[in-house]
């Protein structure tokens, strides 16, 4: 406890040293603020801030030591800057068995080659024998007159289904339909018992199954409710496993139709597929491991100027865990995450400096939030969404910051989420102001858009963007050679060539967008027949 008294006392040292003042910063302050922000959350000393360690707690000390500089009203728990957010931690005990009985005979796939087994936080042992059925990529779209579970029966069954999401669906559409929760919540609404995910040929890319393979240790995390009980989404759902292709091939043994001709009609931009009962059943057995973790979101509230808008809030969030130390490896095993996500921290820090700072308050509120167990599985960005530390009616906007990759003099930006509401004029507006334009998304195979902290809030409803550094110039070469070679890996430290004015124009945009909502005579609302709006605010919703 000692080290986190001494952080926070210090907190305030670490910015009086790059010279800020009560002023407005300029961008030369800011950049300086942004590096000595990294500097700390970024260092050693920080273990990888993993959530529930004593490095994560020591940075959230620093974020609402900064709150408190800042003269934020605390808005967590109890008159505190913490919400406390309890986790469940879980991974596979075992490298589990997956057997595929047909015809009086056994035959066990081979872990780390055919499978990666499940894991599942409700049971210390999970066992399950049950017919597959195959439907596709489990896609049901009704705006597209879509259904892939039409004619089959799959009560009682394991689904087997694609990764992934036909091609011609719209990018943020797509990560939809292609998010495994989505995938599960579906087959649990037909009544299925289990549920495998099956890789599809990854041409010269690394495939997910390959990557889980590396993985498949690592703990998972999901949060506890008011009741005790873990948050699980189709809890009735087994998690049996995922399979690679050549796991896929003994699943389809003596199938009516060959893997090879499935796999060819799902690489179609319609991705309509052939879906049938495969022969015989699976056999699934594994054991899985828990343990109960705390950790805290930070929260810091500036109050709106204007007692008519006031109670409502825009929510800015930034995930301040990153995934610790690795437990095996020679030389540095220390993941800083410097660029994930301490450079995203680091600039909503600043955003909120400028607001603090400025010579009018926004008319809104603005609330600062730091989540922790972002690289669990967005928990805790879930957690306050469905927890909220303020009035859940008046959230109406979330801008999130999150892996700006700040290598290089940006020129454009993607604004995930932008065009869906009326947050899409204040993000142009801002980005165009400082000589940045807005691309589409260059990586719709990532699934990016549910793969961050604002899809928690677009899911209670909320309007959201999240704001990536674009592909324009350097920005792919820079952007592609991170994913490559330092994500979630120890070489993301500041050893990197960070471009702290970047930092600075990124920190910029973020808070012009910011002070547009918080001013707009009209809180944002959703776009007429958007497709989050539908599915996740229809009572909100034009």
């Amino acid at each position: 406890m000692r080290a986190v008294r001494v952080v926070a006392a210090c907190a305030g040292f670490l910015l009086a040293a790059t010279g800020a003042t009560a002023q407005p910063a300029a961008d030369g302050r800011l950049a300086d603020n942004i590096r000595a922000h990294m500097g700390f959350l970024a260092s050693d000393l920080l273990e990888g801030r993993e959530a529930g360690s004593r490095g994560y707690d020591i940075a959230a000390e620093y974020v609402a030591a900064q709150f408190r500089q800042l003269g934020l009203k605390p808005a967590g728990d109890s008159g505190s800057y913490f919400q406390r957010v309890p986790l469940l931690a879980f991974r596979p005990a075992d490298e589990g068995s997956l057997v595929i009985r047909r015809h009086g005979r056994a035959e066990p796939l081979a872990f780390g080659k055919d499978y990666v087994i499940g894991r599942n936080p409700l049971a210390a042992q999970t066992a399950l024998t049950a017919p597959m059925v195959f439907v596709g990529y489990g896609v049901v779209a009704p705006e597209h007159r879509r259904d892939d579970y039409a004619g089959l029966d799959v009560r009682g069954k394991i689904v087997v289904a694609l990764e992934g999401a036909p091609r011609f669906l719209q990018s943020e559409e797509r990560a939809y339909y292609r998010n495994s929760r989505t995938k599960r919540a579906e087959a649990a609404r037909r009544g299925a018992a289990g549920f495998i995910s099956m890789s599809t040929p990854a041409g010269e890319k690394v495939s997910p199954f390959s990557r889980s393979v590396g993985v498949w240790r690592e703990w998972g995390m999901t949060w506890g409710g008011s009741d005790g009980k873990p948050f699980v989404v189709a809890p009735d759902v087994v998690g049996v496993a995922s399979v690679s292709v050549e796991g896929a091939a003994k699943l389809f043994a003596g199938a009516r139709t060959p893997l090879e001709a499935v796999y060819r009609a799902a690489d179609t931009p319609q991705g309509i597929v052939p879906r049938f009962a495969l022969s015989g059943e699976a056999e699934v057995r594994y054991a899985t491991e828990t343990k109960l973790i705390e950790s805290r979101n930070v929260a810091g509230l500036l109050e709106g100027s204007d007692p008519a808008l006031q109670a409502e809030t825009v929510v800015l969030s930034a995930h301040l865990d990153h995934v610790g130390i690795a437990e095996k490896g020679d030389g540095d095993r220390i993941h800083n995450g410097a660029l994930d996500n301490a450079s995203g921290v680091a600039t909503t820090l600043e955003v909120a400096r400028l607001a603090a700072e400025a010579p009018a308050r926004p008319k809104r509120s603005l609330l600062f939030l730091m989540v922790t167990a972002e690289e669990k599985g967005l928990v805790g960005a879930e957690y306050f969404a469905r927890n909220p530390t303020v009035p859940r009616e008046g959230m109406v906007a979330n801008v999130n910051l999150d892996m700006p990759i700040l290598t290089y003099g940006f020129t454009d930006v993607v604004a995930f989420g932008a065009e869906r509401s009326s947050i899409g004029p204040a993000a142009r507006t801002a980005a165009q102001g400082l000589g940045v334009t807005l691309s589409p998304d260059p990586l719709p195979e990532e699934g990016l858009f549910t793969r961050s902290d604002h899809y928690r809030f677009v899911e209670a409803g909320v309007p959201s963007v999240f704001l990536m550094t674009g592909f324009a110039g350097p920005g792919e070469a820079r952007f592609r050679g991170f994913l490559k070679d330092c994500y979630h890996r120890p070489c993301d430290d500041l050893s990197q060539p960070i471009d702290y004015a970047a930092g600075a124009r990124f920190a910029r945009i973020n808070y012009e967008i910011t002070r547009a909502l918080a001013d707009a005579p009209q809180r944002p609302a959703w776009n007429r027949g958007d497709f989050f709006g539908g599915k996740f605010a229809p009572q909100r919703h034009p």
